[in-house]
């Protein structure tokens, strides 16, 4: 994890930097294909309406383990079929979980209602407390639908008025419907290819990974918004500084996607596999997917959108063009951008010092002075060519040699005794 937090705070601080902005054109296709897929899926597959939609009654018939089986599933289907009922030519019948069998078939008069539910008795040896029927007529699944997309509209206006108004800028309003689009046709697209039933809980789930979505991008853009306040002071592109403001989400975005898909994969699991059809898995499927696809769209489409569609301002264009001519104009000149001064700079060895004395080398004599203290010990000789524009350094007025104190070359002083004697 500590390496995880310094990864953190480098892409924060802008040490590290993962350029989504600048890859666009990778984030679209990727997404062109997994929705293009998605379409295909849902055109040649279609979705899977649920008995609440389309109507129909369900027969439940509750089995001992041991006889929930794909056999006991064909039998029932053959002899629902051969019943000679209209509405039961086209039956469905599926295990759900590991203790019962779902019969499904069109809307049916009583009389035949209580005929199929013989059928089943005497295919699978079971009484009628083992059956439970549940009828729904086609017109509560449409009205099901009906509030379903006038819940969907509303909700996006509210979203596009709520974003403008927040932000102050159209075009965040557009680049957050573009995501939500986004993670809605890949949900659906999944939904197609998997065949599970399309409920109500799955309707549920949809307008939930909306809402999940548009937080996440909201709080992207609000990074968006504090990095682009002043970019004149910054010295950043509009695109540059969007791109800082993903890294910064970046780790939170990823956090937050984890902890929210863990719960919901383990209710996927248990509702698909352990319980079998029902509501439970239809409402996970839907959150899982969208909720994954939010976390992607928050990143890799909403921010890149909403800078592709600012680069197109004027004023963010001449902007550009300033930062890009004083980066060249400081790159073209080398005093332009010689760094600061700190305490932990690290010393930089003078290539025209001259070396000491080896340690085989021949003594010196007493009026002879050490070499290094002719060059001025470790501290590094000064030039005499200009530094920049009308300076010159100036020359020693003393030789220095090497201080024990400070560990460091201090010039040499003498006593005052001593001061003018030879």
């Amino acid at each position: 994890m500590g390496k995880f937090s310094r990864l953190g705070n480098d892409l924060y601080s802008g040490k590290r930097s993962v350029d989504f902005v600048g890859r666009t054109r990778l984030w679209y296709t990727i997404s062109a294909v997994i929705i293009i897929a998605a379409v295909l899926g849902l055109y040649f597959r279609g979705l899977n309406w649920g008995l609440e939609f389309r109507g129909g009654a369900q027969f439940t018939v509750s089995l001992p383990t041991s006889q929930v089986t794909q056999a006991n599933a064909d039998s029932l289907r053959n002899s629902v079929a051969d019943t000679g009922i209209k509405s039961a030519e086209q039956v469905v019948v599926t295990t759900a979980g590991r203790n019962s069998i779902l019969v499904e078939t069109e809307p049916l008069t009583p009389v035949e209602s209580a005929q199929i539910s013989q059928t089943i008795q005497q295919t699978v040896d079971v009484t009628k407390a083992d059956i439970s029927i549940d009828e729904i007529g086609p017109s509560w699944g449409r009205e099901v639908a009906k509030r379903a997309i006038t819940g969907l509209v509303v909700f996006l206006v509210l979203v596009v008025l709520l974003i403008w108004g927040y932000f102050r800028q159209w075009k965040m309003s557009v680049a957050a419907m573009v995501a939500l689009a986004h993670d809605l046709v890949i949900t659906v697209g999944i939904y197609a290819l998997s065949g599970f039933e399309v409920t109500p809980a799955t309707v549920t789930g949809v307008l939930t990974i909306l809402g999940f979505s548009l937080y996440d991008t909201v709080v992207v853009f609000d990074k968006v918004r504090e990095n682009t306040k002043n970019l004149r002071a910054s010295h950043m592109t509009y695109a540059e500084a969007a791109n800082l403001a993903v890294n910064q989400t970046l780790v939170r975005s990823i956090n937050t996607s984890i902890v929210a898909l863990i719960p919901v994969g383990a209710i996927l699991y248990v509702g698909a596999v352990q319980l079998g059809s029902g509501a439970l898995k239809d409402l996970a499927l839907a959150l899982f997917v969208g909720m994954a696809a939010g976390a992607y769209s928050s990143i890799f489409i909403a921010t890149p959108l909403l800078a592709h569609m600012k680069s197109r301002e004027a004023d963010v264009q001449e902007l550009e063009k300033r930062i890009k001519a004083r980066r060249r104009h400081q790159t073209a000149d080398r005093y332009a951008s010689v760094p600061a001064y700190t305490d932990d700079m690290p010393i930089a060895t003078d290539p025209n010092a001259v070396p000491g004395p080896s340690s085989d080398s021949a003594p010196l004599s007493g009026d002879e002075e050490p070499a290094a203290a002719r060059s001025g010990g470790n501290r590094p000789q000064p030039h005499t060519e200009a530094a920049g524009r009308g300076r010159v350094v100036p020359q020693a007025s003393r030789p220095v040699r090497p201080s024990s104190a400070s560990g460091r070359s201090q010039p040499t002083r003498q006593s005052r005794s001593k001061r003018g004697k030879k």
